[in-house]
């Protein structure tokens, strides 16, 4: 490891990507590596920088930020005309940080030191056909709950990392019908349901443990299917996610597929990574280790 791209998003997680970077930058300076720092500007310039950067002569592609940073940076860098690609850092600085909550690295410089180790992981990355629309996903892809507690939170990012918890039980109490058609791999399902996840990760949100099995390098998503349960139901469901003591409630459903769909009788937004994004019907594939990630 010698020269490696820092992308920084200075609005990620309240501001703190700045304070962030003047930690970890003695560390990359002791361990003898240049580094190309870039600040985005808006939103999407992360994605445009990994679409775009010259690959050649650089070890790997590191960024300061958040799942939303994380998601640009994969897509950026899935739809380089040349398809090359680099091993991506994660320094965590978002308000939240699924896959590195999953790979117990939420201290900055402690993610800052395996990089320094130039030690690979294969992740799988989920391919989503969102109605026509070609979008990846490194950490979830959601539909129901999930999209409507991210567009609540988004109200409530004032709050910090409470903003999830606090807009999850909002949208628990509002309990929404959403009928859909549901296929995984070759078992199709119809009904009423609070959520349909697919996650790759872990966790989810701040410190959800959403997906207690899932590993990001099985070639697998762990689908979360939460049928129409009552609001008292829901409450308790959401007491037991932090420790993931709501699989084997009756009211969820827990598979490991390779591929699912949604069909919803009223097409809604997707929660692609902590990012509203595409529309059903959704089709979902995970390809297998497809990007590399320094931990």
């Amino acid at each position: 490891m010698e020269k490696i791209y820092l992308i920084y998003n200075p609005f990620s997680g309240n501001r703190k990507s700045i304070s962030i970077l003047e930690r970890v930058l003695p560390i990359f300076e002791g361990g003898g590596i240049t580094l190309d720092i870039l600040e985005t500007k808006y939103q999407g310039h992360a994605r445009e920088l990994a679409q775009t950067l010259p690959y050649e002569g650089y070890d790997a592609l590191c960024i300061i930020g958040g799942d939303g940073t994380m998601h640009e940076v994969v897509n950026g860098m899935l739809k380089r005309e040349d398809k090359k690609k680099l091993p991506v850092g994660i320094l965590p600085g978002g308000t939240g940080n699924s896959f590195m909550h999953d790979v117990n690295a939420l201290d900055p410089e402690v993610a800052a030191r395996r990089i320094l180790t130039g030690r690979l992981r294969p992740v799988d990355i989920a391919r989503v056909d969102a109605n026509g629309e070609i979008i990846y996903g490194f950490n979830i892809v959601g539909w129901g709950l999930p999209t409507d507690i991210l567009f609540t939170a988004n109200k409530l990012k004032w709050m910090g990392g409470q903003c999830y918890n606090i807009a999850s039980l909002i949208e628990v109490l509002r309990n929404k019908p959403r009928l859909a058609k549901v296929k995984m791999d070759k078992q199709n399902i119809a009904g009423d349901y609070g959520f349909i996840l697919g996650c790759n990760t872990i966790y989810t949100g701040n410190g959800m443990k959403m997906a207690p099995l899932a590993q990001t390098n099985d070639g697998l998503i762990d689908l979360i299917v939460l049928r129409k349960a009552s609001r008292f139901i829901l409450l308790y469901l959401f007491t037991k996610l932090f420790k993931g003591r709501h699989i084997g409630n009756p009211a969820v459903g827990y598979h490991q597929v390779k591929q699912f769909s949604i069909e919803p009788i009223e097409d809604h937004f997707l929660n692609i990574d902590g990012e509203i994004i595409g529309c059903t019907p959704v089709k979902v594939k995970v390809l297998k280790g497809k990007v590399d990630v320094l931990v």
